[in-house]
């Protein structure tokens, strides 16, 4: 789904613009000093140092003349001068190597008159750069000339990280982001110390890396149909004859550039083939990998894919093993970094089953099942590479059967306890929590955000997220290489989308990954991030403003009245609100406390500081009806939701829609207190059609005068035609009857079953989420 496809979101792009200038001014400059991550130690001093044209940079060689010449060019536009770098001892800034000093480490010093750094090697002058590029006004990232003061506190910082894997993942694949996206990409994170940028080059949905010996990879691999109007998961499969116009790649020359340009920032690039699933882009590039069993047309997936993303490499074909490994030979020569990921995750073994060369090669291994056929298959290729001195990461479903020798697992499942699993086996792991550290998922309240999967990963929950658990055995610590946090594309169809939905939510995670254990401070990091943000809105990058947003909760009360609860993940901002149906300003009613509601009322909140709205406008249309705010009769948890007056959005994960067990029919009994004369009774649903999200297949009502014996009074019935239309909409499924007075009404709603075989998930069950109960 395009993020602008609407005016909507047209208006969210203006308040996100007008926000970023107010970023990218230069506040005026004072002692405060706010970096993220946040220093070791650090310690103010008296005066400040000031850049003028006639500043010089001391260094000692030619690496370290790199990231010198890359800090001071940052001045030639914006400052209109370019500090001069030379080698020696003798400069305004000077670089001295100290060999006792750990890697990554530095030491700081600014006086008014010099500034000092200590590092061991060039990645610990670099972060000490980043530190002095961070205390610079936000303009210094900036391409026009200003008239601000190019000076920065004195102080002295010494500081070392806690993981030396800081690490960033990119899906290229579901979007391809062009060459120069990724380079302003790899700039901004290199400013937040992130040392480890793994590329996700290869999926369902695309190849985006030319291989020499398989020129059809990128002529045909990094191409697929345009559905891009369409959200990912709602996306059919290609047709044989629709010609592929959406996509792009790399070639080897784009990569050694971007190699290049990332290592000068201090960044290294991990490749990923991803094996043997998420394979439909090589395969229809070279279908003759795949297992014979398999008849349909192979294309490059523009969405899920249903049953087609169970088409993988076959494991029986000998000619499988060669062709990747040929693969992995250019893939090997061309990238530096020792670690090569192999993924391995999400692999159906539904045409594994049947592939008479599969099977044959379970029989051939001694193998006990398909389970054993992937252990073997990731096995044989880690071992590969290893051969080329190179070491092997994957997905933790490696963990379901005998684990690559020597290789290193990411934890992503859940909260990546599966990681755990390699542990115990004396591996190396690294954690990165679908549930925490996925940027795919919603960053704040959902009524806000585009489009997406799942439920919310917001900055806060990021930034409280503990690597280190209390029930680990004490020998799993010091396997644990770092933290990374991914980026999957599936919901962006342009570099913005990329942007906005890394940032600033990645300052969070450099943060775990580079202070200690402990120590993380909220107030000082947020601090830092909005100083962090300037410069990335200086630099013109689009990120979300979401921690200004507010999210509510409206609970039942047993007096039948409404608590409505508002909340904001920034403690440095205030929530104003009316009731009035007029829009708040920085003097409206500041909200101190829950608000209690007994009427039809519309609340209309906002954050606010220093007299600037800061977060975008909720608007709470709450409505009374005979069942809001009413008991239920053995409530299910969760289920006042139905009842407390507000119906909600397009995000059916948005905490306003109920689903009890998803799959399974839903019943339940409001006990209205009293008779009440009745004659329509609504269930709001929601349909989402791509991940399976339906009304049900029938609902019923009943009433009754005293909980035992009731009376239908009404029951409708849909077909799969009704039921499985595509679209995400919601829709009222009302009964009206003649009037009918009871106490209480008992609601049944019974599940469509599964997905029909045109679906795009075919024979999946369906899910029901319904909202607000309407009973007039």
């Amino acid at each position: 789904m395009a993020f602008f496809q609407s005016k909507k979101w047209i208006a969210v792009y203006m308040v996100s613009l007008i926000l970023s200038l107010w970023g990218c001014q230069s506040p005026q400059q004072t002692q405060d000093v706010a970096i993220i991550p946040q220093p070791l130690s650090m310690e103010k001093g008296s005066g400040t140092f000031s850049f003028s044209k006639e500043t010089t940079i001391a260094v000692g060689n030619e690496e370290q003349r790199i990231i010198a010449e890359n800090f001071a060019s940052l001045f030639t536009l914006p400052a209109g001068f370019t500090p001069q770098v030379k080698t020696g001892q003798e400069g305004d800034i000077v670089f001295l190597t100290d060999n006792t000093m750990k890697s990554d480490a530095y030491e700081l010093t600014v006086l008014p008159e010099r500034i000092t750094i200590k590092a061991a090697d060039v990645k610990g002058f670099f972060y000490a750069l980043q530190n002095l590029r961070l205390m610079l006004p936000p303009t210094i990232e900036g391409k026009e000339k200003t008239t601000d003061t190019w000076s920065i506190p004195s102080l002295t910082i010494k500081d070392a990280p806690r993981f030396n894997y800081r690490g960033f993942m990119l899906d290229v694949s579901r979007f391809f982001l062009p060459k120069e996206d990724l380079l302003r990409m790899i700039d901004c994170i290199a400013m937040l110390k992130i040392n480890r940028l793994h590329l996700h080059l290869t999926d369902d949905n695309g190849w985006r890396l030319e291989i020499k010996k398989y020129p059809k990879l990128t002529e045909v691999g990094a191409w697929k149909v345009d559905r891009q109007n369409i959200p990912f998961p709602d996306r059919r499969n290609p047709k044989k004859e629709e010609p592929a116009t959406i996509g792009g790649f790399y070639t080897q020359e784009d990569m050694k550039e971007i190699i290049r340009y990332a290592a000068e920032r201090q960044v290294e690039i991990i490749p990923e083939i991803d094996v043997p699933a998420h394979s439909n882009a090589a395969l229809a590039s070279y279908p003759e990998f795949a297992c014979p069993v398999v008849k349909d047309f192979i294309g490059v997936l523009p969405g899920l894919g249903a049953k087609n993303a169970e088409i993988i490499f076959c494991a029986g074909n000998e000619g499988t093993f060669d062709f990747l490994q040929n693969v992995l030979d250019e893939v090997m020569a061309l990238f530096p970094s020792r670690y090569i990921n192999l993924g391995g995750d999400e692999a159906r073994k539904t045409n594994w089953k049947k592939c008479p060369l599969c099977q044959s090669r379970i029989h051939k291994e001694h193998l006990e099942n398909e389970e054993e056929l992937q252990g073997y298959f990731m096995a044989r290729l880690s071992d590969y590479v290893r051969s080329k001195g190179k070491e092997v990461m994957g997905w933790d479903e490696l963990t379901n059967s005998k684990l690559p020798e020597e290789s290193i697992i990411l934890g992503w499942q859940g909260y990546g306890n599966a990681a755990l699993k390699a542990a115990a086996q004396g591996h190396r792991f690294i954690m990165t929590p679908a549930r925490v550290a996925y940027l795919i998922r919603y960053q704040g309240p959902q009524w806000f955000e585009p489009m997406t999967y799942f439920g919310n990963n917001t900055l806060k929950g990021l930034f409280d997220y503990e690597p280190v658990q209390k029930d680990w055995k004490p020998e799993y610590e010091p396997l644990l290489m770092g933290v990374q946090a991914c980026m999957w594309t599936e919901f962006c169809n342009t570099p913005e989308d990329v942007f906005y939905l890394t940032f600033p939510r990645l300052g969070a995670l450099a943060e775990i990954a580079w202070v200690s254990k402990g120590t993380k401070n909220w107030n000082s990091f947020l601090k830092g991030l909005d100083n962090y943000n300037a410069h990335l809105a200086c630099k013109g990058i689009r990120y979300a403003h979401s921690m200004f947003n507010i999210q509510h909760t409206i609970t039942t009360e047993t007096t039948g009245k409404l608590k409505v609860k508002l909340e904001c993940e920034r403690p440095d901002v205030e929530i104003r609100y009316t009731t009035d149906g007029t829009e708040p300003t920085a003097t409206s009613t500041l909200y101190e406390k829950e608000l209690i509601i007994e009427k039809d009322t519309d609340i209309k909140a906002a954050t606010f500081s220093q007299n600037k709205q800061m977060g975008e406008l909720l608007v709470l249309p709450i409505h009374w009806n005979k069942a809001t705010s009413k008991p239920f009769i053995h409530a299910d948890a969760g289920m006042d939701i139905l009842v407390n007056g507000l119906r909600g959005s397009l995000k059916y994960t948005d905490f306003e829609w109920y689903t009890g067990q998803l799959s399974k029919p839903i019943s339940f009994t409001i006990d209205l207190q009293k008779p009440e004369s009745m004659k329509q009774f609504t269930v709001g649903c929601i349909t989402n059609y791509g991940m399976g999200v339906h009304k049900p297949r029938s609902l019923k009502v009943e009433v009754s005068t005293d909980n035992v014996t009731f009376t239908e009074i009404g029951k409708l019935t849909f077909t799969d035609k009704e039921i499985f239309k595509e679209g995400n909409f919601i829709e009222n499924v009302s009964i009206e009857t003649d009037e009918t007075t009871g106490q209480f009404v008992k609601f049944t709603l019974e599940s469509a079953g599964n997905c029909p075989e045109n679906h795009v998930r075919p024979e999946q069950p369906s899910k029901i989420y319904i909202d607000e109960v309407i009973i007039e």
